[in-house]
């Protein structure tokens, strides 16, 4: 596989997304779909870890402040991106999230881009979840408590489910195996930071 070049740190990238986010659980999820991304990106693309880990810390760093404009989420970021040396294959990546919103922007082509289609969302219904447990814990959660929580669609009702489906099947991979495998990706860094703030 190539090697992709995000154009700065994960440092200036955490700087970045400070600078536009003051809300904490904006700042948390970004890490959390950050640290999601690098889990699969050593099982599907080792060499471009950092790369995929910066893709996830920054794919809602206009959010907070344009959050009434859906259809322009991640446009406002790109130049903030590109001011702060970020390249175009990072602002590509990034803005592939968000195809279902707009038409015009790029549709998830690399695995990488499938991956953060698939599971941002989902990060934001087992985090979700994961607060109405007694435990407060993702290192006790199994795949058919988040089925529950994804076929109610009262709970945690901001989360696009349909978006969650599609991404699946780009991936080619059945509902539940993306359950089990987002589930396993949040344990593997859950112990330091198990405790979520829930989407509104």
């Amino acid at each position: 596989m190539a090697t992709l070049n995000a154009g700065m740190t994960r440092d200036d990238a955490f700087a970045l997304l400070a600078e536009h986010n003051k809300d904490a659980f904006h700042l948390e999820h970004g890490e959390t779909v950050e640290q999601t991304m690098r889990y699969f990106a050593r099982e599907f693309d080792p060499e471009n870890e950092e790369f995929w880990g910066i893709v996830g810390l920054l794919h809602d760093l206009d959010w907070e402040e344009h959050d009434d404009e859906p259809e322009k989420h991640t446009l406002y970021a790109a130049p903030l991106i590109e001011a702060a040396g970020g390249t175009p294959e990072l602002i590509r990546a990034i803005q592939s999230h968000t195809s279902d919103f707009n038409p015009d922007l790029p549709k998830p082509e690399l695995q990488m881009e499938k991956v953060l289609f698939a599971t941002e969302e989902l990060t934001g219904l087992i985090g979700a979840a994961i607060v109405m447990r007694p435990s407060k814990s993702v290192m006790d959660f199994e795949v058919k408590s988040l089925k529950k929580k994804f076929k109610d669609k009262r709970f945690a009702a901001g989360v696009d489910r349909e978006v969650i489906r599609s991404g699946a099947a780009m991936l080619g991979w059945e509902l539940d195996e993306l359950f089990a495998r987002t589930i396993a990706a949040m344990q593997s860094f859950a112990p330091d930071r198990d405790t979520f703030v829930p989407a509104e």
